[in-house]
């Protein structure tokens, strides 16, 4: 149940009607981020999805929960070629046994341990970031597998699908298949 008021005519999708009508510059601005996220991650498919995963699990966003970039990335954003660059791109896209593990990724024998990295790092992200931010035994093991700029970029797609998973879940918006939207629909 969305928790703002939306008119009968856009129930299907309450995100594009906030986009246009309550704090549009705000909604712009995620969307752009959201994109950025999507389009200019170098992150494997795998590890991204990992990862993005693990944060729709905790946050509780239902849409997010059934998001599959592999599927639905190239619905919001077209396909993917030279001029039209997309983290679709980055390898082959996990199956669904592979989601399924997500929740269990410290026992699954599914995951690389670049992708077991991305999925902790998510995890503690979304449920204990002070103590992700000292553990410095964490972040040899990342600074092991990953480079800084890989770094960096998991963090930035982790709090893109933190902070905007979160919006459509607290709001409602999450309640509502947007399977098949164009533009509008919100890939957080």
């Amino acid at each position: 149940m969305a928790r703002i008021a939306i008119p009968d005519d856009e129930q299907a999708n309450p995100y594009g009607y906030a986009a246009r009508n309550h704090a549009v510059p705000i909604m712009a601005a995620g969307a752009a981020f959201s994109e950025a996220v999507y389009r200019e991650s170098r992150l494997s498919l795998r590890e991204f999805e990992g990862a993005r995963m693990r944060t729709a699990q905790i946050n509780g966003c239902m849409i997010c929960r059934d998001f599959r970039a592999q599927r639905d990335v190239p619905k919001i954003y077209g396909d993917a070629d030279e001029a039209n660059r997309l983290v679709t791109a980055n390898g082959p896209g996990p199956d669904e046994d592979f989601y399924g593990a997500v929740s269990a990724w410290r026992t699954s024998g599914l995951f690389s341990e670049r992708e077991r990295l991305a999925i902790e790092f998510a995890e503690r992200f979304g449920t204990e970031p002070q103590a992700l931010a000292s553990d410095e035994n964490f972040w040899a093991m990342m600074h092991g597998a990953f480079s800084d700029g890989e770094i960096v970029d998991l963090a930035h797609c982790t709090a893109a699908w933190a902070g905007l998973g979160r919006v459509a879940h607290v709001l409602g918006f999450d309640t509502v298949c947007l399977a098949g939207l164009g533009p509008e629909k919100e890939a957080a």
